[in-house]
């Protein structure tokens, strides 16, 4: 499986941007999709992930009630709509795939990662 995150960008506090997830390769229309973040100097940590049919959702309390992912099979991409952006919100943004139907927060669920792309959110 293959993965390109993209859509990342400058926005001012308050703001929102939309990050895509495209996957080739093997499909991945069976199996979780998560996003994850890792700001400089920190550790990648968990932001949300979303189950195979997209019936299930999970979030870091982080980003609860501020963003919202979602998903559509025909077109193996995975969003991460995100509004009333942080500065803390500055991160590389990844998306990856899970191994399973159903995924956790842990980063080793999830041995398929694309390339990360930049979120920065000025004060």
């Amino acid at each position: 499986v293959q993965l390109q995150a993209f859509g990342g960008g400058l926005v001012q506090a308050g703001g929102s941007l939309r990050l895509s997830c495209a996957a080739s390769g093997r499909t991945s229309s069976n199996n979780a999709m998560g996003w994850f973040r890792q700001a400089p100097g920190k550790e990648r940590e968990f932001v949300a992930a979303i189950s195979w049919s997209g019936g299930t959702t999970i979030y870091a309390d982080s980003v609860k009630g501020r963003f919202t992912i979602s998903r559509d099979n025909a077109k193996n991409t995975v969003w991460l709509q995100m509004s009333s952006l942080k500065p803390e919100d500055t991160a590389v943004y990844y998306c990856a795939v899970a191994l399973s139907a159903y995924s956790g927060t842990y980063s080793r669920e999830y041995p398929y990662w694309g390339q990360g792309t930049l979120v920065t959110v000025s004060s």
